[in-house]
């Protein structure tokens, strides 16, 4: 019975986080919902967040504890958080996972794939860019 629930949260939590409704997202958590489990198809909540654009639901499921680097898995749904919000201009999210920890240069598919960056030049994103070379530059000076 324990894993059904389970399931039925992590299913309830991607969708809470795909339609936008941070309150939801917020609800499901509350009640033992995990920030970093993702759903039968392998969507993350924190992917789904990331991509709709939903700054509020990304800051509420990072504080939850999800990983800001763990690449989802689902169908039209692979790739980083970072990737996921770059790849459509979502800047305010972007500045919520770099804020979180998240690897400004981390390629996605498993390191084969795109960069944050590129997904944000690729879509012609000039703010999300700026702030991407910006976080670039700061994490090479750390290293």
């Amino acid at each position: 019975m324990k894993r059904r629930r389970s399931k039925k949260l992590s299913r309830d939590l991607v969708g809470g986080a795909l339609t936008g409704d941070a309150a939801r997202v917020l609800a499901l958590l509350r009640v033992g919902a995990d920030p970093g489990t993702a759903d039968s198809d392998g969507t993350t909540p924190l992917y789904a967040a990331a991509v709709q654009g939903d700054a509020e639901a990304v800051r509420i499921l990072l504080r939850a504890g999800a990983d800001p680097d763990t690449e989802s898995a689902g169908p039209g749904s692979e790739g980083t958080p970072l990737c996921a919000a770059a790849c459509w201009g979502h800047t305010g999210v972007v500045r919520a996972l770099l804020a979180a920890g998240a690897v400004p240069d981390l390629r996605e598919d498993r390191g084969t794939g795109r960069t944050p960056l590129e997904w944000a030049m690729a879509g012609a994103w000039t703010e999300t860019v700026a702030v991407l070379e910006g976080a670039a530059v700061d994490s090479a000076s750390v290293k």
